[in-house]
């Protein structure tokens, strides 16, 4: 019975320990430093390691070729810098190059491992992928955006429905504008959508969508909006972890995703909101976006339903990836496509940087436009499919709407 008690006595010793660490902190290493001449020092603590790197989309990027589909495809990756090993185990690598301001995501690679930055709180989930955040903002640049400033905040909720295609209820995250539960008035709603392996959290992690509407907002610049963040996997109930699943890995490999189900369940996205919120339920003050797989929901949403969207905007659109689908959502393209200009949207907007995977497909979705004389905003980045065109993007797209 003695030793049991000591047993017990030295394990609570050692739980309050480990609480005390968690609770004061362990060694310190600063990581990442933004520097005062705008070079940015990134340290890793491994004094076991032989080699370390860091790797991110703050570097210039490199072509990575590999397999999607059956099909070997050119991608651009975030490039690869050495640390180098200094006292104490302490691995450091320092920009050779001021750091532009924006949002980046980088990970080390600790002997060919990757892992995020222990001294860096600040992680993203990108489906399966987990990376540490760098926030470079400046005053009187987009980044400026991105960033948490003393403005009226809106509300951010997580919002269940029921579904009966899916016939099971669903989740959604909400944005309700500063001043809209004080207020009787009546707002427009814009729908967003994710990429394919996203769901209803990443526009708000990764795309910081909520601090964009509020900085956007509380400059004038953007019209107060509801904003839904959809999840556009419909096999699922919610994001990974937050639905009957369990803790299950984040995959890209779901069912009915781009086969036509998402598409022909989302009236009752609109019914749902039109019914709980003080939204005006009407085309003009209804919009749409989405990137990539979000993107092509887009299209075909507003092809099919162009009594419900007024304002519709592609970022890095997947467009002609079901072209062959039997569900009738993707048939009929040019006949669609010229009834929804004839019930005259009030912008089609479309983005997309110029080493996407998806340029080519996206510039010959503009030239079908212009053949047929059908007005739309196009916008042109630098850089391929990433997070860091997305929130251009939308930064660019929410002021125009319901104007």
């Amino acid at each position: 019975m003695k030793k049991l008690i000591i047993a017990i006595s030295a394990l609570c010793i050692g739980l309050s320990a480990s609480a005390q660490q968690a609770l004061w902190g362990g060694p310190s290493v600063d990581s990442p430093v933004i520097n005062a001449d705008g070079t940015v020092t990134f340290r890793f603590q491994a004094p076991k390691a032989v080699k370390v790197e860091v790797t991110g989309d703050f570097l210039p990027t490199q072509k990575v070729e590999v397999e999607f589909g059956g099909n070997k495809m050119t991608f651009d990756a975030p490039g690869v810098r050495e640390l180098k090993e200094g006292q104490g185990g302490v691995w450091e690598y320092t920009t050779d190059f001021p750091v532009a301001p924006d949002m980046y995501n980088y990970t080390f690679r600790v002997d060919g491992v990757s892992q995020i930055d222990p001294h860096n709180m600040w992680v993203n989930r990108d489906v399966a992928s987990l990376t540490s955040v760098l926030l470079v903002p400046a005053p009187g640049e987009r980044s400026d955006l991105f960033a948490i400033h003393r403005v009226p905040h809106g509300t951010v909720s997580k919002v269940w429905y029921s579904s009966p295609t899916a016939g099971f209820d669903r989740r959604l995250t909400v944005y309700t504008p500063a001043g809209y539960e004080t207020s009787k008035a009546k707002y427009p709603v814009l729908y967003v959508l994710h990429g394919i392996g996203g769901d209803e959290d990443a526009w708000v992690t990764q795309g910081r969508a909520t601090q964009i509407l509020d900085n956007l907002i509380a400059r004038g610049e953007a019209k107060p909006m509801i904003v839904v963040f959809t999840n556009g996997n419909i096999s699922q109930e919610a994001a990974p972890g937050e639905n009957s699943t369990g803790y299950v890995n984040p995959t890209m490999q779901l069912p009915q995703t781009m086969e036509g189900t998402f598409e022909t369940a989302f009236p009752e996205i609109v019914k749902f909101i039109d019914s709980r919120y003080r939204t005006v339920a009407r085309k003009a003050s209804r919009a749409v976006c989405g990137l990539s797989m979000g993107g092509f929901h887009t299209l075909y949403l507003s092809l099919n339903y162009p009594e419900l969207f007024g304002w519709s905007g592609m970022f890095s659109a997947a467009i002609g990836v079901n072209d062959t689908s039997v569900s009738p959502i993707y048939q009929d393209f040019d006949a669609k496509l010229a009834k929804y200009y004839a019930a005259k949207p009030s912008l089609l907007w479309i983005g997309c940087g110029n080493t996407d995977f998806l340029w080519q497909a996206n510039l010959d979705f503009k030239k079908k436009l212009e053949d047929n004389g059908y007005k739309f905003t196009f916008m042109e980045t630098e850089g391929g499919h990433i997070w860091k065109n997305w929130r251009i993007y939308l930064t660019e797209f929410v002021p125009l709407l319901f104007r």
